[in-house]
């Protein structure tokens, strides 16, 4: 693929992702301001953290970081924190299926729900399924040559980066979750496999330190997989805390008034 038809597809799927973008703002939105005039007000501060999340998977895919991570693997490492992990937590905090059951007619909520009752959708969501999605994914593309064939080829490395975002998405929700869930987890469960996945990615990260990717330097790789470790671990300390949030709210101790 030569330089100048490379550039072409990149600039054409920038467009498209600005597009995208633009719409999944639009129509959270709408849906927010469709919800208020139903008289069942809609949140703002969960329309700050969709907003937020857009914004943080858009750099990551567009501009300048997204550039630099074409050869180097520090920016890399900033744009998979930015678009797996953190525009994933900051998305699942802003209860986007909450927000349509909300906005929607009776008919399509009923529909929905029935989606979201299925079995493909039980099966994904299970925390240790969406784990082997998420982690397990990441150990193929650092630990084979996948890494370096991402950045000579524009649609590997798009469906690539797709896939980074949705099992981001599926892992955040499968651990803690705003939005009706049919196939919600126990506590226990969750927190087992949520220890589990986090040792996954600290390993992973300190075998990128040991044993760079196929074209990175060693010292890009020191710099991206001490990022990495510490940059997820920023995240991932905020993805317990809601654990333990929704955990305590589920388990506490319902205190009733006798009249007197």
């Amino acid at each position: 693929m030569n330089n100048n038809h490379h550039h072409h597809l990149t600039g054409t799927l920038d467009l498209y992702f600005i597009v995208g973008f633009c719409l999944l703002l639009f129509i959270y939105v709408l849906a927010a301001v469709y919800a208020n005039h139903k008289k069942r007000k809609w949140p703002l501060y969960r329309t700050l953290f969709w907003i937020l999340g857009i914004l943080c998977a858009a750099i990551s895919l567009i501009g300048p970081i997204a550039n630099r991570a074409h050869f180097d693997f520090t920016f890399h490492m900033i744009g998979h924190l930015l678009l797996g992990m953190l525009s994933p937590l900051l998305l699942v905090l802003a209860a986007p299926i909450s927000l349509m059951m909300r906005a929607l007619s009776v008919t399509a909520s009923r529909r929905l729900s029935r989606v979201l009752r299925s079995w493909p959708i039980r099966m994904i969501s299970d925390p240790i399924a969406s784990s082997l999605l998420n982690i397990g994914g990441l150990w193929i593309l650092y630990l084979t040559d996948l890494y370096s064939l991402m950045h000579q080829n524009v649609f590997l490395h798009l469906i690539i980066h797709i896939h980074v975002f949705l099992a981001g998405y599926l892992f955040t929700s499968s651990m803690i979750s705003f939005d009706p869930n049919p196939h919600k987890a126990s506590f226990t469960y969750r927190t087992c496999v949520l220890i589990i996945a986090l040792a996954g990615h600290g390993i992973l990260s300190k075998l990128i330190y040991a044993n760079p990717p196929a074209s990175v330097s060693k010292v890009q790789a020191e710099k991206g997989a001490m990022l990495m470790y510490y940059g997820g671990d920023i995240i991932d300390l905020v993805l317990i805390y809601f654990l333990c949030l929704e955990w305590y709210k589920a388990t506490r101790p319902r205190v009733t008034i006798i009249p007197t």
